[in-house]
């Protein structure tokens, strides 16, 4: 594999008290000058400052935002603090870089004490602002000055990225995975030891079925759209799922579930069956198998008809799931909330006390049509949320998505969380002190053509579940988890990720890296 850009330029990504030895105190001979910012997407702009400052200096001290502290945007940064950093170094005039873990860079000009503080020709132009004056104070305590480079370009890269995010999600994954010193390989050998962990999936079964239709047209008299019947394919959903993506993995695999006495409980049991999980049901017959039946007309879901009673399950089966998790052998306890009346705030304590401890515990609650909250699942090991469940368990509208995923973590108190952001990714949280400079990563989607989304998310608590398991690393779990939901993606229908179908996944990526 070639070098990245980390490999032969991350010698001069420094920590503040390597750069504060390196250029030593103030007043110095070698005249140092820093510059500040985002840098989220380098453009010509940025390299007339930088030119510019490094021609009034002999030593270049770029400072760059850490992604904990950039509030532009919901989704900003798009380029991760690392990559912007190995950007920054690899440019010619660029002496040092700095990731600065403090919102603004008042603190590192205090310590760094550098000769010159660059700014931009804007930020001059109609005199200094709050945050300017700010840094004006603390250069002209020790006797630094300000640089206003000149220009007729703003030097904000905000505006380029709104007009197009930038692509370089394998980019993402490269720096993440030297920063974890991973490889591929690594990956590989965390899927093959899958086959020896045993799971415990605890959730609401759903039978998903496309009933394919053609369209006809209108009714005359009334507006009433008419289709005609093709086809009805049944899947085995929601909880179940994530039964079968864990067996497919090669887990041994124990489902706790509720169903009715119907042909449908019939169907998912012996589809269960086939796929090799250990299906343990309890049979309400006061209530229907929960069905979700997507009506589907030249490919778009025209209409969904459910069957479904989502009251709460009696105390009596309540007991029995409690049982089953207590007295069931196993590595790990996922619960799979879909809040059709198994998981709400009356069983949902009594369920966590179940898990014996030194259980591996995992927690997915999904809201696409009912209320559930994600941190009533309190002290887990995994969650995973996606971002609508996010907001809804904060009450948080408008935050970012840093702020956001903090909030969750917190509240929950889990160890470790990943935020599912749709077809822009997923965010990994996994430490509680927000603080710290690689508390958060991110990774772009890996789907390279999208047929049928529903279900990448099932894909994703699977095999992050395991690889958690296998190797204890969110990194890992993160990457293979996106990886399974990609795979997810690009079929129709929702079909269970064998280890075969994630291998080609790794193979793809991997060749896209190397080409990279």
């Amino acid at each position: 594999m070639s070098p990245s850009l980390s490999q032969m330029f991350g010698h001069k990504i420094k920590s503040l008290e390597e750069v504060r030895s390196a250029v030593g105190s103030h007043p110095r001979k070698k005249k140092v000058i820093m510059c500040h910012g985002v840098f989220d997407v380098v453009h010509p702009g940025h390299l007339r400052h930088l030119l510019y400052a490094k021609s009034k200096a002999d030593v270049l001290i770029a400072s760059l935002t850490a992604d904990q502290h950039i509030a532009k945007g919901t989704h900003r940064p798009h380029v991760p603090q690392d990559l912007r950093a190995a950007n920054l170094a690899a440019f010619e005039m660029v002496d040092y870089v700095i990731i600065d873990k403090n919102a603004t860079p008042i603190e590192n000009i205090k310590l760094i004490q550098p000769d010159f503080f660059a700014k931009g020709y804007e930020y001059g132009a109609n005199g200094p602002n709050m945050k300017t004056a700010e840094e004006v104070a603390a250069l002209h305590s020790y006797g630094g000055e300000i640089i206003f480079t000149p220009g007729d370009i703003v030097y904000s890269s905000s505006r380029l990225i709104d007009l197009a995010p930038p692509k370089i999600r394998y980019d993402k994954l490269l720096v993440l995975m030297e920063r974890e010193q991973l490889t591929f390989n690594h990956l590989r050998e965390t899927l093959a030891a899958m086959a020896s962990k045993r799971v415990h999936v605890v959730g609401d079964t759903i039978v998903d079925s496309l009933t394919r239709c053609a369209m006809i047209g209108g009714q005359t008299k009334t507006p009433t759209m008419s289709v005609l019947y093709e086809q009805r394919i049944d899947y085995v959903g929601g909880a179940g799922i994530v039964a079968e993506h864990l067996r497919a993995a090669g887990a041994e695999v124990v489902f706790s579930t509720v169903l009715g006495n119907d042909s449908l409980a019939e169907f998912a049991l012996d589809r269960l069956k086939t796929s090799g999980v250990d299906a343990r049901p309890i049979i309400d017959p006061t209530r229907p198998t929960t069905n979700k039946n997507a009506i589907v007309v030249d490919g778009y879901r025209l209409l969904k008809v459910d069957t479904l009673d989502n009251r709460s399950i009696a105390d009596g089966i309540l007991d029995q799931l409690v049982d089953s998790v207590k007295t069931t052998p196993t590595d790990a306890v996922v619960y799979s909330d879909f809040r059709h009346g198994m998981f709400n705030r009356r069983t949902i304590p009594t369920l966590v006390d179940a898990i014996p401890d030194g259980v591996h515990k995992v927690a997915d609650s999904q809201v696409a049509s009912r209320w559930g909250n994600i941190t009533d699942f309190k002290g887990f090991d995994l969650i995973t949320p996606n971002e609508r469940e996010a907001r809804f368990a904060l009450g948080d509208q408008d935050s970012g998505i840093r702020p956001l995923a903090s909030g969750v973590y917190n509240a929950a108190a889990c160890k470790i969380l990943i935020l599912k952001l749709g077809d822009r990714g997923i965010l990994t949280c996994q430490s509680p002190h927000h603080t710290e400079l690689n508390s958060f990563f991110v990774l772009d989607s890996f789907v390279d053509h999208v047929v049928d989304a529903v279900g990448a998310g099932d894909a994703l608590l699977a095999y992050a579940t395991l690889a958690t398991l296998v190797s204890g690393s969110p990194a890992q779990a993160a990457i293979l988890g996106s990886m399974a939901a990609a795979c997810e993606c690009e079929r129709d229908g929702n079909i269970p990720i064998a280890p075969t179908d994630m291998e080609a996944k790794i193979a793809t990526v991997e060749r896209h890296v190397e080409f990279a």
